[in-house]
């Protein structure tokens, strides 16, 4: 009975030395140096356990191993005992569990962390946390895109845990959040001494289309195009470059956003203080055109001070045409200054004006009754365009085409390209307007014909058609038509078929008609005339002498 009570005993002595002396497998132990060989340090993890781990464990990413004879370590025991006997030991997987312990007190205390990144991976790199390997995405490596990373490769620096999970093994962290928060924290130090209007030195960091970003010790700030020069800077790049040293002035400061508006122009003198002393009204100045629009071209006529030549005050002639087709950018021309209003920075410039009107100069060489010959440019439904010298076009009216035809015919007879030749007759220089005529060339023939005749005028015309109607009668080329009840004061001799072809017949002129450019004739008219004569000179009705007495003694004393 004392016996089995001694051996029971020593079985739970025994069962709690093995339970106290044997650690538990995935856990971590502290263990001793007891050599170092063929790569591999040999660790006495106690408990009559050895165990072996490459010296590579032992050192950090880049760097040589730390670990000599004595050393006491902490190691993961993975398995008691191998086929060999020895302990399977882990010195990364203790460190790893030590990094996770420590992290996730890091994450949940919002602390920072030290590591050093030691590789490239997909979409960013990798980052040893002293044991732990975290993911650093690219767009977290810095506050702008880094284009090379081999400077920071290797570097312990400080990061931010962004997320981690520990049973899928997850870790995400930031550098670029350090750099935020020391740089809002330099920034402010640096803003707060500064003040809108100081004029302060900075270098170029960066060029963009906008402007340039200048760093002013350890902020930026922005200078934008605008605030470049007064005169006009199609890109930054034109006056800057980088990492070239700048005299800039702060202009605006937001104190919530930390964004400073810089500029360059602001310390040089305004120009536009002495534009209207330097370019009066009417003054004509030489300048360069910096940009063509669809309404007009702008002109530098000194750096910092440009206008504009609107598309109506480029050509006297040139209507509706597009600026481009005139001028041509970096072009030099001569302007005139039309008008300036410097609340709003505007110069109103004319290119026509340095040149002389074409009409006041074909007024001048062409008075009214000149030949002219020109081009037809143009055929409308009222009439023919010609063009004149000085680009500039006269246009004969349907009215001014023939003396002999209708308008509307006569301009039938011309096509566009015809060379033909008018009279100047109107020059309106205000409206920009030429009128000439065709039919004037050879003078007015009705005019000359008829200049002579008055009304009841006996003219002696010839005959060249017989019509029912009455009869057609020419007098010096002129064409005019006798009806038949004016044929004869007898009414029994309106017969148009008692004259021929070719006769000569004394007709009265009962009216002259410029506008149709006809004569009224009449036969009829001449023989009342005539008996209204004979009667006044030789008796009256009441002598008792008979009309055919009086005709008779008129006959007699013209025969």
């Amino acid at each position: 009975m004392c016996a089995k009570a001694t051996m029971d005993e020593f079985e739970a002595l025994l069962k709690e030395s093995f339970e106290i002396d044997t650690p538990n497998e995935g856990s971590v132990v502290k263990g001793t140096v007891i050599a170092i060989e063929a790569g591999q340090a040999i660790i006495d993890v106690g408990y009559k356990m050895e165990g072996r781990v490459d010296l590579k464990e032992f050192a950090d990413p880049g760097e040589a191993p730390e670990i000599a004879v004595g050393d006491a370590v902490e190691v993961f025991l993975d398995r008691v005992e191998n086929a060999r006997g020895e302990a399977v030991i882990s010195r990364d997987k203790a460190r790893r569990e030590e990094a996770w312990d420590r992290l996730e007190k890091a994450y949940a205390d919002e602390a920072r962390v030290e590591g050093a990144i030691f590789g490239r991976v997909k979409g960013g790199f990798t980052v040893d946390l002293g044991g732990a390997v975290a993911f650093l995405p690219g767009s977290q490596v810095d506050v702008r895109p880094v284009r090379d990373a081999g400077p920071l490769m290797g570097l312990k620096q400080p990061f931010q845990i962004l997320k981690m999970d520990r049973r899928r093994g997850n870790i995400v962290v930031s550098r670029r959040a350090i750099l935020e928060e020391s740089r809002a924290e330099q920034r402010a130090e640096v803003i707060g001494k500064l003040a809108e209007g100081d004029a302060v030195d900075g270098v170029v960091k960066n060029i963009t289309e906008y402007g340039a970003f200048v760093d002013l010790g350890g902020v930026d700030g922005l200078l934008h195009v605008t605030d470049m020069a007064w005169r006009r800077v199609n890109h930054p790049s034109e006056i800057l470059s980088i990492g070239e040293t700048i005299k800039v002035q702060v202009i605006k400061i937001n104190k919530e956003t930390h964004r400073i508006s810089l500029g360059m122009k602001q310390l040089q003198d305004d120009p536009w203080n002495s534009v209207e002393a330097k370019f009066p009204l009417e003054s004509v100045h030489t300048g360069r055109v910096t940009n063509i629009t669809d309404y007009g071209a702008f002109v530098e006529l000194e750096p910092g001070v440009e206008g504009l030549v609107h598309v109506s005050e480029m050509s006297w002639t040139k209507k509706n045409v597009h600026p481009g087709k005139i001028v041509s950018t970096s072009q030099e021309v001569e302007v005139m200054v039309l008008e300036i209003d410097t609340a709003k920075r505007r110069v109103s410039l004319g290119l026509k004006q340095t040149m002389r009107n074409p009409w006041e100069l074909f007024s001048e060489s062409h008075p009214e009754g000149t030949e002219v010959e020109g081009e037809v440019k143009n055929i409308t439904e009222f009439g023919l365009f010609i063009g004149l010298p000085g680009d500039i076009d006269g246009m004969v009216h349907l009215s001014d085409l023939s003396w002999d035809q209708r308008g509307e015919e006569a301009i039938q007879e011309y096509r566009k390209g015809d060379v033909v030749k008018a009279v100047v007759t109107e020059v309106d220089v205000d409206k920009e307007r030429i009128s000439l005529s065709i039919k004037a060339l050879g003078g007015d023939k009705f005019a000359e014909a008829t200049g002579s005749v008055k009304r009841g005028s006996i003219i002696t015309v010839g005959v060249t058609a017989i019509e029912d109607g009455g009869i057609e009668v020419e007098y010096e080329g002129m064409k005019s038509f006798i009806r038949r009840s004016d044929l004869s004061r007898d009414r029994a001799e309106q017969r148009p078929e008692r004259f021929q072809v070719g006769d000569k017949v004394d007709v009265r002129v009962t009216n002259i008609d410029s506008k149709t450019r006809r004569l009224g004739l009449s036969i009829k008219a001449r023989e009342i005339a005539e008996e209204r004569e004979a009667v006044e000179q030789f008796g009256s009705s009441d002598s008792g002498a008979s009309l055919g007495d009086i005709l008779g003694a008129a006959l007699k004393g013209d025969e």
